[in-house]
């Protein structure tokens, strides 16, 4: 396992149990960020099989489910830890599959008609994030669609540095604690973003069509692909 992954893995592991109730003052814009991936997706059966890449607490297939309750889940995640709180979510649901495994190479042996991701790519290398759009072009059905909820690196340094100074103000001027602020910025350690513009180029060569960031607040933003 790349050392990388074993920081991923500690670090949410760590944090499993409070990363749901502290989403909401982490992530200004939370209600968009969240509705707005939910209203787009459209699917051509009511039962639909969705993918949730790096699923985390399932929070983002909470609100899939709300709008298809006959939904097949798979939720993948490397984190054990934030996989159990998903579980805990859907204890009363059989129609949610787990997996324990780096999505970027775990070999899936279906084609799903929604793919989604939330707060999770934004983890990976630029070669690795390039790599993982044409896997994801590849397990769609046709007419099947992408939506990425996630966090994009500034276009230029002047424009990063407005958008961390924004995020920091918000959050320290929330009700978190000091630690749990302070665990939120070892977190971006981790973070590897790209830009957005090279993302929705990513996501073009892949082969996607109708590619679009449909929602933007500073550097959270959400992109969307479909598969024709």
């Amino acid at each position: 396992m790349k050392h990388s992954e074993e920081r991923v893995i500690q670090q949410f592991n760590k944090n499993a149990l409070q990363y749901d109730s502290q989403r909401r003052k982490l992530i200004p814009c939370f209600d968009d960020f969240y509705s707005i991936p939910v209203s787009i997706i459209e699917a051509s059966t009511d039962r639909p099989s969705v993918l949730d890449i790096g699923a985390g607490t399932g929070l983002f297939s909470s609100f899939v489910k709300e709008k298809y309750p006959e939904a097949k889940l798979t939720l993948v995640d490397l984190s054990d830890k934030m996989l159990e709180i998903s579980k805990k979510r859907f204890k009363y649901d059989p129609s949610v599959n787990y997996i324990t495994a780096d999505y970027t190479q775990f070999e899936f042996n279906q084609k799903f008609d929604i793919i989604v991701s939330s707060l999770s790519i934004h983890h990976l290398s630029h070669e690795d994030k390039q790599m993982l759009y044409q896997r994801i072009f590849a397990m769609l059905k046709i007419g099947g669609v992408f939506v990425n909820a996630d966090q994009v690196l500034g276009q230029t340094p002047y424009i990063e540095s407005l958008y961390k100074t924004d995020w920091k103000q918000k959050i320290e001027n929330s009700d978190l604690t000091k630690d749990e602020i302070e665990a939120a910025y070892e977190r971006t350690k981790l973070d590897k973003m790209s830009t957005l513009e090279d993302q929705l180029n990513w996501l073009k060569e892949s082969g996607f069509n109708d590619v679009d960031c449909v929602y933007k607040y500073f550097n959270f933003v959400v992109m969307f692909g479909r598969k024709l």
